[in-house]
């Protein structure tokens, strides 16, 4: 065994103080600069390990039919009004040919792989390890596990068309500003960002067509790219609208195209 294997082996649950500690996981020791010093005897290691977590992803979801993403909250439980919305969502965009992606836990994350499932629709979990155990809920029907966030977030976004955004906490507003950032900075081809609940969003658009609009933090057209609305309807048609003229502009930019390099010769 070599030597970074068995340091990993050793990075079980310590006790302190009478009370045992949770498990690091791995995206905590890649990134914790205490262990810098065992860098080469350690990191080459982390590499292919992350390299064979990408290769997995990429091999699972290869075949995927065109996909949505929706995020929320692990903490709203079964019956919540927010639970609900979730189930309705996951229905509605399965019913739009979608296969519906989600992060595999419980909560919102559940209740969209729910409502896929029951309208006989793709349900699909990216699940990741966490501090304390949480495996994939009971729905999801295609389930991969993932130790580190990074690669679990090229996942989501490599083969989402559109992310959809449930209420949610620290986890949720990551994975929407990410996304966000990635459409705003052109990292990405370009799509769409729908937030579901607007009473919940509201304080937060606010601010954004507010504080950052008002001081130059962000451009006019930035608060653009977040769609609002309580209807899982609505969202599945501002998704398919929005696609048909990203579709109808990349038509007419290689028409352009190809005029132009015929009009060059």
């Amino acid at each position: 065994m070599s030597k970074a294997s068995r340091e990993e082996r050793r990075q079980g649950p310590s006790l302190v103080r009478g009370k045992f500690l949770p498990q690091s996981t791995y995206d905590e020791r890649l990134l914790d600069h205490r262990g810098s010093a065992e860098w080469v005897h350690s990191d080459p290691w982390r590499v292919l390990r992350i390299q064979a977590e990408f290769v997995e992803g990429f091999g699972q979801l290869a075949e995927l039919p065109r996909a949505v993403t929706v995020f929320g909250s692990a903490r709203t439980p079964a019956g919540a009004a927010e639970y609900e919305l979730g189930v309705k969502l996951g229905g509605a965009l399965s019913e739009a040919g979608y296969a519906v992606i989600t992060g595999g836990g419980p909560g919102c994350m559940e209740a969209a792989n729910k409502g896929a499932r029951e309208a006989g629709g793709v349900s699909v979990g990216l699940g990741i390890e966490l501090p304390f155990e949480q495996k994939l809920n009971d729905y999801v029907d295609l389930g991969i596990e993932f130790r580190y966030f990074f690669v679990r977030k090229t996942m989501f976004v490599k083969y989402s068309e559109a992310f959809v955004v449930l209420p949610g906490g620290f986890g949720t507003l990551d994975e929407l500003f990410e996304a966000t950032t990635l459409v705003q900075t052109g990292k990405i081809t370009k799509f769409p960002i729908v937030l579901m609940g607007t009473e919940f969003w509201r304080p937060l658009l606010d601010w954004i067509n507010g504080t950052l609009l008002t001081s130059g933090m962000v451009s006019p057209d930035d608060p653009q790219l977040l769609h609002v609305t309580d209807d899982p309807h609505e969202a599945v048609r501002y998704i398919v609208e929005s696609q048909g003229q990203a579709e109808q502009q990349a038509i007419e930019a290689r028409v352009q195209a190809a005029t132009a390099e015929r009009l060059e010769s």
